[in-house]
């Protein structure tokens, strides 16, 4: 084993959780490595235990992998390895480490982000990321602040940054009934992402309260906590305005 390799192998990470066979996770049957931390506190988020940076398990990078192979023959030639959160690019140099890893195996790998952040530890682990699963969650400035913590530019700036090095995307955004749905929200969010090139697919996805338990345990407050879920329908005519 080289230098190079016991180096990647000891980067320590803090892991959320594991999960074996993940079909919604980027193409194909995917291992997700899921991160502690996240420096945001999205409105819609589901994932509330991960927020902590002090919560989870540590792992090297070198553990995860070790796990990850066991299941690789599930992946077939579509499949891979996808990171998410939390908020990965919080653990840049883990999650760089483990998808270099991955990479000398030949393991698609996949980055599930909000794009908050673009650093040199991050510009590093994109050297090594196949695709990039990117939440552009809302299409105002107003509406970051308020519901996400940060700066639309945030996320556009990390898109950009994605197109300049020919680094796939697909776009992923949370439909919520009432705050980013309406007719003007969808074709501010469509105009924001019209001629990109790296842009692979959008995925808009229905929001769920099936979180509810979760801020209750952790005694936290849902702040969609009367929001109904949305429907197939609603997402089927949202889709419309990035037809066009």
């Amino acid at each position: 084993m080289s230098v190079s390799d016991v180096t990647l192998r000891s980067e320590l990470g803090r892991i959320a959780s594991l999960q074996s066979f993940g079909t919604v996770d980027g193409p194909g049957i995917r291992y997700v490595v899921f991160m502690q931390g996240c420096p945001l506190r999205c409105a819609c988020c589901h994932n509330p235990e991960t927020w902590s940076f002090d919560g989870g398990e540590e792992k090297t990078a070198g553990e995860v992998f070790d796990t990850l192979l066991r299941y690789r023959s599930y992946f077939g030639r579509e499949g891979g390895v996808t990171v998410s959160g939390g908020e990965p690019l919080m653990q840049a140099a883990f999650v760089r480490a483990l998808f270099a890893l991955c990479r000398d195996e030949g393991i698609h790998t996949c980055l599930d982000t909000s794009g908050c952040s673009l650093n040199a530890q991050i510009e590093e682990l994109l050297d090594v990321t196949d695709l990039v699963l990117l939440d552009l969650k809302y299409a105002s400035e107003a509406q970051y602040q308020r519901y996400v913590g940060c700066a639309l530019s945030a996320p556009l700036a990390f898109l950009d940054r994605l197109e300049a090095r020919g680094i796939p995307a697909w776009i992923r955004q949370v439909l919520i009934r009432g705050k980013n749905d309406s007719e003007q929200d969808l074709k501010q969010s469509a105009q924001l992402l019209d001629g990109r090139s790296n842009i692979q697919r959008i995925e808009l996805l229905p929001f769920r309260r099936l979180c509810l338990e979760k801020y209750k345990n952790l005694g936290i407050d849902f702040p969609f906590a009367e929001i109904d879920d949305t429907t197939e329908e609603e997402i089927a005519r949202a889709y419309t305005f990035f037809e066009r």
